[in-house]
């Protein structure tokens, strides 16, 4: 799965998704993509289980872009454990989404293969997603 090897602070705040993409909303590499319309935290697990599934339904012909990337630490506290005592270890990485954000990128497979592996990617998604071609 994906994380940073390096990062300046161990723990962040939450944080709140505000406002649309400023950057990454326009397809650079494929000719296909998968859109994100709503704001939301993706973890690094799903984006793998996405990717997967799009490698697999393409058959490994054609190229797949991965336009996001988990750098946000999430933290958690151990079940039944009393307040206080400091904030929880980091559980899992995860990105933050902003709506418009191209998330997976696919060029080498007609518009039929891209639709359905796009579809069953957004699947795995906790975002409302919708599906973009270069020429649209």
């Amino acid at each position: 799965m994906l994380s940073p090897a390096k990062i300046k602070f161990r723990k962040h705040f939450k944080g709140k998704i505000h406002g649309n993409a400023s950057r990454g909303y326009r397809l650079s590499f494929g000719s296909y993509g998968l859109k994100a319309m709503e704001p939301a935290r993706v973890t690094a697990a799903q984006i793998e289980a996405a990717r997967r599934t799009i490698t697999r339904c393409m058959k490994r012909v054609g190229k797949v872009w991965i336009r996001i990337y988990p750098d946000i630490p999430v933290t958690q506290k151990p079940a039944e454990v009393r307040m206080g005592s400091g904030k929880g270890g980091v559980e899992y990485w995860a990105c933050r989404v902003y709506p418009g954000t191209i998330m997976f990128e696919m060029d080498g497979v007609d518009l039929s293969i891209a639709k359905e592996a796009l579809s069953l990617a957004a699947a795995k998604l906790p975002v409302l997603t919708k599906i973009v071609t270069r020429g649209a």
